[in-house]
């Protein structure tokens, strides 16, 4: 069963019912899923959490829907892992990836979607949609197809050819518009009003931005039941950094662990589109929309919906924000590959990189306990790192070999 009590609105604590919405009629403020805590408290326990599948619905207690007819392709319980190599670069002794890459469609959106789709055949919806910079087609067309529901998927136009190809083979109805995420977002904004739709990010969006807290319960539970020091996320819309954060503090409400939460956590965005770090840098609260210009394109949204929530997280926390340079994207993403053995797309560069200058800015000390988000696979995003594709041709003898390995070219006769 479901803990929910009601949808309440972040700005003025209305309550609204549990139903598809996700903005307040009095004030336009967004709604979030409110739960009975001291319920949760009751029922849930570490070991019963540890005795649970692993994948997202082994912390079902605090999502807000019946996992009995879960829409469940087996996301979650991702790796956690101790990054030596890369922490030796970095001058990090207790540095750890939290690799989402490896979730079925590859991308962390299979946790806000898992559990956006189930409450969508709660609420009798046939169609699942989504407004996407890539990742969030693949999921929706995914979970879509594994549920027996229709999907229909909007992305830009210009999308990379991995993100079109990774949505395309679950079958789905996809939209190209000629225009940025930006764009998409508003002509779905207009067609959910139009159209019985589960659009997971418009109409589904409070029961479905709980699906990323999901990231924060699970990296506690893999660090033993401690909470870390710092993390370091990728921002586009802001709610996945805002999240993480709240996953920490709903285990100290149902006491899980103890608090306070100790963690800082820093976003990290490319100059492309920085829309969030710009606003925290300058010190300000709300944030100025951008017309993104940037590589990493699943990060790339210049009016972003939660970037006031990541703000106040990030002050909250006493965390921070950087803007990695374009050129710094795919840099990142070649050092966790040759580090790591991890092939990230380019938000993950984002992460890295920024990793990188926060060390340097002295705000992550040598031994605090670290993680970075990496959260979609880098086979989705190729073009950006093409240029490492360049193999040694040689005639199949021994000669050419061993002059190929010594860098000589070898002499044809």
């Amino acid at each position: 069963m479901s803990f929910v009590t009601a949808l309440r609105c972040r700005e003025c604590a209305r309550e609204y019912p549990v139903e598809a919405l996700n903005v307040c009629d009095f004030c336009f403020g967004p709604l979030e899923v409110a739960y009975d805590y001291h319920a949760v408290a009751r029922a849930t326990s570490r070991r019963r959490i540890e005795d649970g599948p692993l994948t997202i619905w082994r912390y079902k207690d605090l999502l807000p829907v019946d996992d009995d007819n879960a829409v469940d392709i087996h996301a979650g319980y991702t790796p956690l892992m101790k990054a030596n190599n890369l922490g030796k670069v970095l001058g990090l002794d207790n540095l750890y990836l939290k690799n989402d890459s490896v979730n079925p469609s590859f991308s962390f959106k299979d946790r806000v979607v898992s559990v956006a789709a189930t409450k969508a055949l709660e609420f009798g919806f046939d169609t699942l949609s989504c407004a996407s910079t890539g990742n969030l087609a693949c999921s929706v067309a995914a979970h879509a197809a594994r549920a027996g529901m229709k999907s229909v998927v909007f992305i830009p136009s210009n999308l990379e050819a991995g993100k079109v190809i990774g949505a395309a083979i679950y079958g789905p109805t996809i939209m190209a518009i000629d225009g940025g995420y930006d764009e998409v977002n508003r002509l779905c904004s207009e067609i959910a009003d139009s159209y019985h739709w589960a659009f997971v990010n418009i109409n589904m969006r409070p029961f479905y931005a709980e699906g990323s807290k999901t990231l924060g319960l699970e990296v506690a539970e893999q660090l033993g039941w401690r909470f870390p020091a710092h993390c370091v996320v990728p921002v586009a819309s802001g709610a996945l950094l805002s999240k993480i954060r709240k996953g920490f503090g709903e285990m100290v409400d149902v006491g899980l662990m103890e608090g306070p939460v100790p963690t800082r956590m820093y976003a990290a965005q490319a100059v492309g589109c920085s829309p969030v770090v710009d606003a925290f840098n300058a010190g300000e609260e709300m944030v100025m929309p951008v017309r993104p210009n940037s590589i990493a394109k699943s990060l790339a949204i210049g009016n972003p919906a939660d970037g006031i929530y990541a703000i106040q997280t990030m002050k909250q926390s006493g965390g921070a924000a950087h803007g990695v340079q374009e050129e710094e994207v795919a840099e990142g993403m070649k050092l966790l590959a040759e580090t790591e053995g991890i092939f990230t797309e380019t938000a993950g560069g984002v992460v890295i990189s920024a990793l990188k200058n926060l060390v340097k800015r002295g705000l992550i000390g040598k031994d605090e306990l670290t993680v970075a988000f990496i959260t979609g696979n880098g086979l989705k995003t190729q073009e950006v790192i093409s240029d490492v594709a360049q193999p040694l041709t040689i005639k199949p003898t021994m000669k050419d070999f061993e002059a190929a390995l010594n860098g000589q070219t070898p002499v044809r006769r």
